[in-house]
C-alpha cells in the first residue's frame, strides 16, 4: 500500500495550538503556488513508475478554505501522471466555516470520496478561544452539506476549563454530523503558539486529567460503535482511513507542496516550510527539500515497532521476520520482559494492552537501543 499527501499551506485564520505551515496572510500566492504545486508533481512522476497509489489526502492549512479550481487540478495532475488503483480512497480535509454547496459538488466530481471535518468542540466559547472560524451551527450546516459522504470528524481534549459533558457533547454532535470515523486528539501546546503560554501558566488541564478525558473519551465512543484502531482514532466498521494506516503500517508515501514529507525506498525526505523558498525552487527546476535521511539497520525495525504498537491490534511476528529477516521474540527477548505487564503476547503477535495504549510512548522506548 502507499499514499500522496498534497499540503494546502493557506487558512482563514491561524488557530491558536496550530504549530503546521499555513499561513493566514499568504493567500496572494495562491496561483503561484498551485502552479508549482503541479509542476513538483508532473516532475516526480517518473521516478515513481511502477507504483499504484491506493490514497489521496489533502492537508493543510484549510484545503476547503481555497478556490476548488486548485483541488479540481492538483487531483486532475495525479490522476494524468500516477497510478491510482480502482478503489482509491481520496480525502480532503474541511473547515466548517469555508465550505459550500459548489465546493462540494465539485470535490465529488472531481473523485474526493472522504471528507475530514474539523469540529474540535461543540463550546462555541471554547472554539472562539481556539480562533476557530467556525461555530456549531457551521459544523452543522457542513455535515448536511456532506449528508451521505464517508466523513471524518476531529475531536479536540485537554482544552481550558473542558469537562467530561463538553467531550461528551462535542462527540454526540460528530455523531449528529454523519462522522464515520472520529480522531480524538490530545492538544499538545507547542512551543512559539499563543497556546504555548497558557500551558506555561497552567491554564490547560494536567496530563492525567487530560488522560482521564481521552478514557472517558474512549469509552464513550465504544458504545457508539466508534471502536479504537489506533490510539486517537475510532471508526464504526468499514470505515478505519486506510491513508493513516499506511503511515502506522510504514508504508511507502509520497508529499507534495510545502512542508510536505515523502517515504521511498527506505528515504525520508520533506520539502521547505518556506513557500517563497519552495516556489523559487520548483521554478528553477529544482527539488525543494530541506531534510533528508536514509533509513537502515535498527532504524527501521524501530520505526516498524514504533508506528504499529500505536494500533490497537499491534503487529503479527511473521509479518516482522517478512519484512526484516529477524525472529522478533528471539532478537527482542530481554526487551519483551522489561514491559512484559504491558503488552500481550501470543505465539502470532504482539499489542500493546487497551488500557495502556495511551501511554504507548513510554513502553515502546524500551525497544530502541
Amino acid at each position: 500500500m502507499s499514499g500522496i499527501y498534497v499540503h494546502i499551506p493557506f487558512c482563514k485564520s491561524k488557530c491558536t495550538y496550530c504549530d503546521f505551515a499555513s499561513y493566514p496572510k499568504e493567500i496572494g500566492k495562491a496561483d503561484l503556488y498551485f502552479a508549482c504545486l503541479y509542476k513538483e508533481i508532473k516532475s516526480r512522476a517518473e521516478s515513481l513508475k511502477g507504483y499504484v497509489f491506493d490514497t489521496v489526502y489533502f492537508g493543510g492549512g484549510t484545503p476547503s478554505f481555497v478556490h476548488e479550481k486548485y483541488i479540481i487540478g492538483a487531483l486532475r495532475q495525479i490522476k494524468n501522471f500516477y497510478t491510482l488503483s480502482d478503489d482509491c480512497e481520496i480525502t480532503l480535509e474541511v473547515n466548517p466555516g469555508t465550505l459550500s454547496a459548489e465546493k462540494v459538488k465539485a470535490y465529488k466530481k472531481i473523485g474526493v470520496n472522504r471528507f475530514s471535518v474539523g469540529l474540535q468542540s461543540a463550546d462555541d466559547g471554547m472554539l472562539k478561544r481556539l480562533n476557530r472560524i467556525h461555530n456549531r451551527q457551521d459544523f452543522l450546516l457542513a455535515t448536511d452539506l456532506l449528508k451521505g459522504e464517508n466523513l471524518s470528524v476531529d475531536v479536540m481534549i485537554g482544552l481550558e476549563n473542558q469537562t467530561e459533558n463538553d467531550v461528551k457533547a462535542t462527540i454526540d454532535l460528530a455523531e449528529q454530523g454523519g462522522a464515520k470515523h472520529i480522531s480524538c486528539y490530545a492538544l499538545k501546546p507547542e512551543e512559539g503558539t499563543p497556546m504555548f503560554g497558557k500551558y506555561l501558566n497552567g491554564d490547560l488541564p494536567s496530563e492525567d486529567e487530560t488522560a482521564d478525558l481521552y478514557d472517558f473519551a474512549r469509552k464513550y465512543l465504544e458504545e457508539k460503535g466508534y471502536h479504537r484502531y489506533e490510539v486517537s482514532n475510532f471508526a464504526k466498521d468499514g470505515f478505519k482511513s486506510r491513508h493513516n494506516l499506511n503511515y502506522w503500517n510504514r508504508g511507502e508515501y509520497v508529499g507534495f507542496g510545502v512542508a510536505a514529507s515523502s517515504f521511498i525506498g527506505e528515504r525520508r525526505f520533506t520539502n521547505t516550510e518556506k513557500i517563497d523558498e519552495y516556489t523559487a525552487c520548483i521554478l528553477r527546476g529544482r527539488v525543494a527539500e530541506i531534510f533528508t535521511e536514509n533509513i537502515e539497520g535498527d532504524e527501521r525495525e524501530f520505526e516498524f515497532i514504533m508506528l504499529n504498537l500505536r494500533k490497537d491490534e499491534g503487529f503479527t511476528f511473521s509479518e516482522f521476520t517478512k519484512r526484516f529477516n529477524v525472529d522478533f521474540t528471539e532478537k527482542y527477548k530481554e526487551k519483551i520482559k522489561r514491559v512484559q505487564k504491558y503488552i500481550d503476547v501470543t505465539s502470532e503477535g504482539i499489542k500493546i494492552k487497551p488500557e495502556y495504549i495511551y501511554v504507548q510512548n513510554t513502553i515502546i522506548i524500551y525497544f530502541m537501543d
